[in-house]
């Protein structure tokens, strides 16, 4: 059974080398060899092959079994999969530490943001990493609005607000009456309108993400611009005095 191009090409995804790849199917092809006959059959250098086996092994995708040669043989694909998993897992933490906690305190220190940025966001993921990184800086007050169209990042929202209730952020929600408002209940002040046109969060009246339609969002709008910012907040408190 040959593998195909894209498995070869997410293992190289998950973080192995051409070589470590071409040597790790080798084995699941052929089962416990020695480094000359994974040479071989992988078409990896002889005079690299010591070094790739000794790179998976410490990845986690490989075992050897001592001996007069030392023979090769692969873990399975799921238990080496889970290993690179919680290795990124760890990689991904120690990343956020650095960007976070160092690079981010710095970049708003020296204050790069005077030049104002509009964004327009396309797709689910991108709307979500954006709703998480701006709840993840709310210091002060947060401003929902969330129209039963925009129901998916509004649920992600809410999930990410509750972890705010014990930071003294001020959170007000006004949602359409089709949502269920109990679920709602003990994340902030909640208010309730027969419809809205568009949707959004407001945080700390400096950042708006903006979701405009009818049917669903048809436009993904971020911005850190003073004067959009403020006509946001200024809206939502208009509606908020209705609601």
């Amino acid at each position: 059974m040959s593998v195909s191009d894209e498995a070869r090409r997410t293992l190289r995804e998950i973080g192995l080398t051409s070589y470590e790849t071409r040597a790790y199917l080798a084995l699941v092809e052929s089962g416990v060899m020695i480094a000359s006959q994974v040479s071989k059959r992988s078409t990896v250098p002889y005079s690299k092959i010591y070094e790739t086996l000794n790179s998976l092994q410490r990845k986690g995708w490989i075992e050897t079994k001592k001996g007069r040669p030392t023979k090769y043989y692969p873990k399975s694909p799921s238990e080496a999969f889970q290993a690179a998993r919680l290795h990124l897992e760890e990689k991904t933490r120690s990343w956020e530490h650095a960007v976070m906690r160092e690079l981010q305190p710095l970049y708003e220190h020296r204050e790069f943001r005077e030049k104002p940025d509009i964004w327009i966001l396309r797709g689910e993921s991108s709307v979500l990493a954006k709703l998480q990184e701006m709840l993840k800086g709310a210091k002060k007050e947060l401003m929902i609005a969330a129209p039963e169209f925009a129901r998916v990042f509004a649920k992600a929202g809410v999930l990410m607000v509750r972890r705010l209730q014990d930071s003294g952020v001020r959170v007000q929600v006004m949602a359409t009456g089709d949502w269920n408002i109990e679920k709602l209940q003990g994340i902030g002040e909640i208010r309730v309108r027969k419809s809205m046109f568009g949707g959004g969060v407001i945080v700390d009246g400096r950042e708006a993400l903006l979701l405009l339609g009818e049917e669903k969002p048809t436009l993904v709008i971020w911005s850190n611009h003073v004067g959009l910012v403020k006509f946001a907040k200024d809206y939502f408190q208009h509606l908020w005095k209705t609601a």
